[in-house]
C-alpha cells in the first residue's frame, strides 16, 4: 500500500491520511478515486445536505475500498467546519468551490465569491490548526491567470503563462474568475506567512471527461450539456477553450503532493485551445447520426447581433469571440510529469458518459411513472 510521500512521511496502512474537500464534485470525485487506487487513506468532505445521487459514487468507493475512505460533513462558510476532517492529515487538497456559468449566477457575491474566498480562508484556517499538514494543493483555474481572452493578447508572445495574475475581473464582470483569483491570492498570503506547509496551485483549463457524479453542478458539464442537447445545432459560435481531462487533472494533484520539487503555480491545460466546432466535429465522427451537434461554424456577425438574447454581453463577445492563444504548460509537464490525453479521447469519453447517464435517468423516470 502506498502511503503519503511528502517530506519523509512513511508508506503503509498506518500512514497519515489525506483530505480532499468537495468529494461529490466533478474533479473531487475523480481525485478521491485516483488516490484510493494508489493506496492512500482518504478523507473527503460533503455538504450536510448532500445525499442521493450526489453522494452515491463516494458510498460505492467506500464499499470498493473498505476501511480507506471516510466522509465528513463540512460547510465552506462555517469557520472550523473542516477541523475534524483535517486533523491528522499530511496533505490537504482544496478542490471544493462552485463553478457556475454566467447565466446560472444570480447573486455573484453570494453564489461564487463568498464560497470561494471565505471557503478557502476557512480551509486554510483548519490547515493552520493542524500541525501535521505539510502540503496544501489548491485547485485554481486559468481564470486566475487572465480575466478575458483579450488579456492574453497583451501578454508576451500572446502566450498564457502562470507568471501572470488576473487583474481585470471584478464581482460584476466575470465573477467566477474574480472569485478564484481572490481565493488563490488569499491562500498564497497565508502560505507565504509561515514555513511549516508548502502550497501548490493548479490553474486548470475547462475540465472535461467522464463524470462520476451525475448530479454534479459543474459549469464545464453544463457547458457541454448545452452543446450535446442541440442548443447550437444551427451552427457553433466561434468560442474556444483551454481544456484538460479530469483524470489528468486528478493525477496532477497527486503529483503536486508527492513530488518534492513541486512548488508555486502550474497551468494544467493542453497547449492548444479547442473550439465548439472542433468538439462537435470530433463527436460527429463517432456518432454521425446525432443531428443535435452543429455541422457548421457560425460567422461572427450573427453572434454579435443575437448574443445578448442568450445572455452574452457585447463586451464579453468582443473580448472572447474568435480569440485563440497558445498555452505554456511546459512547467507542469517538466516538474509534475503531466502527460495529456488527446482531446479527442477526452471528448468521446465525456460524451459516452453523458449518453449513459441520460439513459439511466430516463429509465428511472419510466420506473417512477
Amino acid at each position: 500500500m502506498i502511503g503519503v510521500r511528502v517530506d519523509g512521511v512513511g508508506d503503509g496502512p498506518e500512514a497519515e491520511p489525506v483530505l480532499v474537500t468537495g468529494g461529490t464534485g466533478f474533479v473531487g470525485s475523480h481525485l478521491v478515486l485516483r488516490l484510493l487506487e494508489r493506496g492512500y487513506r482518504v478523507r473527503t468532505t460533503v455538504r450536510a445536505a448532500a445525499g442521493g445521487a450526489r453522494i452515491r459514487p463516494l458510498v460505492d468507493m467506500r464499499e470498493r475500498f473498505p476501511g480507506r475512505l471516510e466522509l465528513f460533513e463540512a460547510d465552506l462558510l462555517v469557520e472550523g467546519s473542516f477541523d475534524e476532517a483535517t486533523d491528522g492529515c499530511a496533505v490537504v487538497f482544496h478542490v471544493a468551490s462552485p463553478f457556475l456559468m454566467p447565466e446560472k449566477i444570480k447573486d455573484p457575491w453570494r453564489d461564487v465569491v463568498e464560497p470561494a474566498l471565505v471557503g478557502t480562508r476557512n480551509v486554510v484556517g483548519s490547515v493552520q490548526r493542524t500541525p501535521g499538514v505539510r502540503r496544501f494543493v489548491f485547485t485554481s483555474t486559468v481564470g486566475a491567470v487572465f480575466g478575458d481572452y483579450a488579456d492574453v493578447l497583451e501578454m508576451e508572445g500572446r502566450v498564457l503563462r502562470e507568471s501572470c495574475f488576473n487583474t481585470t475581473s471584478t464581482v460584476e464582470n466575470n465573477p467566477y474568475h474574480y472569485a478564484k483569483t481572490v481565493a488563490e491570492q488569499a491562500a498564497w498570503e497565508a502560505a507565504d506567512a509561515q514555513e511549516r506547509w508548502r502550497m501548490v496551485a493548479l490553474n486548470a483549463g475547462l475540465v472535461l471527461g467522464p463524470s462520476l457524479t451525475p448530479a454534479s453542478r459543474s459549469g464545464s458539464l453544463f457547458l457541454l450539456d448545452e452543446l450535446f442537447k442541440g442548443y447550437f445545432f444551427y451552427g457553433a459560435p466561434d468560442f474556444s477553450f483551454t481544456t484538460v481531462d479530469v483524470r489528468d487533472l486528478a493525477d496532477a494533484h497527486i503529483a503536486a503532493a508527492e513530488r518534492p520539487q513541486a512548488r508555486g503555480r502550474y497551468i494544467v491545460a493542453a497547449r492548444r485551445m479547442t473550439s465548439f466546432h472542433e468538439m462537435a466535429r470530433v463527436i460527429r465522427r463517432r456518432y454521425p447520426a446525432d443531428l443535435r451537434l452543429p455541422r457548421t461554424r457560425l460567422p461572427h456577425w450573427p453572434v454579435r447581433i443575437l448574443g445578448p438574447a442568450f445572455g452574452l454581453t457585447q463586451d464579453y463577445i468582443r473580448k472572447h469571440l474568435g480569440i485563440r492563444f497558445e498555452v505554456d504548460n511546459s512547467r507542469g509537464v517538466r516538474e509534475l510529469g503531466i502527460s495529456y490525453r488527446p482531446v479527442e479521447e477526452t471528448l468521446l469519453d465525456h460524451y459516452a458518459a453523458w449518453r449513459a447517464q441520460r439513459g439511466q435517468r430516463a429509465q428511472r423516470a419510466q420506473r417512477a411513472a
